[in-house]
Formats: structure tokens, C-alpha cells, sequence
């Protein structure tokens, strides 16, 4: 009796916890709306969200919001796919050898401190205006917090766990496999997170400058013909993109980790 009674209130707040985090976002959303019916914003400077709304079915009806994010989704999962790639095998690579580290570290560092911005006009003096550039732009981007997160999730495993698998004479491979990478599991979907959002930042920038198709194009488009509404649509879009990778990489962390007993909040 007493374990139906501890788990039963837990039941009955699950829908509560759920709609939880989402209380501030439409309250936020609220407010906005308020201030645009009664005129405290202007609509040249801040459309309400049901003005937003209508844009984005229009540019929906007409086809033109579909193929733009077709081009920015297809532009973000190619770049992240090689930055998160080349991140986490440097990442294991300095995390499990001096010697790597030694080569590794130093490069990657320096690259941190790059703002992205500062890539743009190289990137396109070395590889044209096409879509090169862009993804290659986009890796940058995820690559780093990827690294940084893998070798510090790798240089955190415990010794000991190491040494077991010395001692049964594991490989190098074998061991980065099956005892490094475990253990520094969450230190790599932590990077995982960090990459994807960097990855959206990277496209922002990537298809504001000389750009022909994406989200994007779309959004300096709007500036142009001071189409403040289609701005905010595009502003909106991809902030949605973003939480949507942020909340498919939580589910792969729920699957993953269930193995973690941590402190979750009350």
C-alpha cells in the first residue's frame, strides 16, 4: 500500500510536469499579442504572433517556406554530420593519447577562439560561393564543442576502468570503444547538444552572405522589403529548429543514460 501510495501522486502530476515548461513560452507569447492588439507595438516594428501566423501559412500555401527549409535542413545535417564526426574522434583521440593531445589540442584551441564570421569571407575565397563553403562552415561549428566535450568526458573516466582493460589486453580501438567512450557518454551527448545549436547559429550566418536558397535567403530577402513579418517568421523557424534537435538529443539521452542515477530537480 504504502508503494501505490508514493506512486500514484507521481502519476497524477506527470501531465502537470509535462505542460510545465511550456507556461513561460506562452505566457511570453501572450503578452506579445496583448502588446500588438492594443497598439503598445507597432506592427513595422513587431508584428503579433497571429500576424506571424498568417505569413507563415501563406509562405506554407505557396511552397516557399517548405523548399527553404528543406535547403537549411539538408545544409545543417550534412555539416553537423562531419563537425560531430571529426569532433569526437579528435575528442577520443587527445583524451586517450599524450601524444594525440599534443597534436590535436593546440589546433583545436585556436579554432575555438575563430568566430564564425571570420570564416566566411576564406571559406569563400578557397571554395566559391556554392554549397561548400556553407556546410564546410557549419562543421567548423559543431566540431569544436563536440572535441571539447569528448576529451574532457574521456580524460574523466576512471583510471581503473583503463587499466581493467589493459590488463585483458584490449586494443587501443577495443578499448576506446568499449570502456572510453561508455564512460564519457554524457561528457558526448552534452557536445552533441552544444554542436547542433552551434549548427544553427553557423547556418544563420552561411546563408545571409551570398546566399540563393534557405532560410536564410528568406530572411535578408524580408530585410530588404522591410517584410518585418516574414523577419519574425524566419527568427521563429529557426528557434523551433532548434529546440526540436535540442529535444531529440534529450530522448537519446533518456534511451542511453537510463543507467544514471542523478539528481533531477523537484
Amino acid at each position: 500500500m504504502a508503494t501505490r501510495s508514493a506512486v500514484a501522486p507521481a502519476r497524477a502530476r506527470s501531465p502537470w510536469r509535462r505542460l510545465r515548461p511550456w507556461l513561460s513560452t506562452v505566457v511570453i507569447v501572450l503578452v506579445w499579442y496583448l502588446c500588438a492588439v492594443t497598439g503598445v507595438l507597432s506592427p513595422n516594428t513587431l508584428p503579433g504572433p497571429d500576424r506571424i501566423l498568417l505569413t507563415a501559412w501563406r509562405e506554407i500555401a505557396d511552397g516557399t517556406l517548405g523548399k527553404a527549409l528543406l535547403v537549411s535542413l539538408g545544409r545543417v545535417a550534412s555539416g553537423a554530420a562531419l563537425g560531430v564526426t571529426a569532433g569526437l574522434a579528435l575528442g577520443v583521440l587527445a583524451g586517450f593519447s599524450r601524444v594525440g593531445e599534443d597534436v590535436v589540442d593546440r589546433p583545436m584551441q585556436m579554432v575555438r577562439t575563430i568566430p564564425f564570421t571570420a570564416l566566411v569571407p576564406l571559406f569563400i575565397l578557397w571554395f566559391g560561393l556554392g554549397q561548400t563553403p556553407k556546410v564546410l562552415l557549419i562543421a567548423v561549428a559543431s566540431a569544436v564543442p563536440m572535441y571539447l566535450n569528448t576529451f574532457a568526458g574521456v580524460r574523466d573516466v576512471d583510471r581503473k576502468l583503463v587499466e581493467v582493460a589493459q590488463l585483458y589486453r584490449l586494443g587501443r580501438l577495443r578499448t576506446a570503444r568499449t570502456v572510453l567512450l561508455p564512460g564519457a557518454l554524457p561528457s558526448v551527448l552534452t557536445g552533441l547538444r552544444f554542436a547542433l545549436g552551434n549548427s544553427w547559429i553557423a547556418v544563420i550566418i552561411a546563408e545571409t552572405v551570398n546566399s540563393d536558397a534557405g532560410i536564410g535567403f528568406l530572411l535578408v530577402n524580408a530585410q530588404q522589403f522591410i517584410a518585418t513579418d516574414v523577419v519574425v517568421l524566419c527568427i521563429a523557424v529557426y528557434a523551433l529548429l532548434g529546440l526540436v534537435t535540442d529535444w531529440l538529443v534529450r530522448l537519446l539521452e533518456r534511451s542511453l543514460l537510463t543507467w544514471r542515477n542523478t539528481f533531477t530537480g523537484t
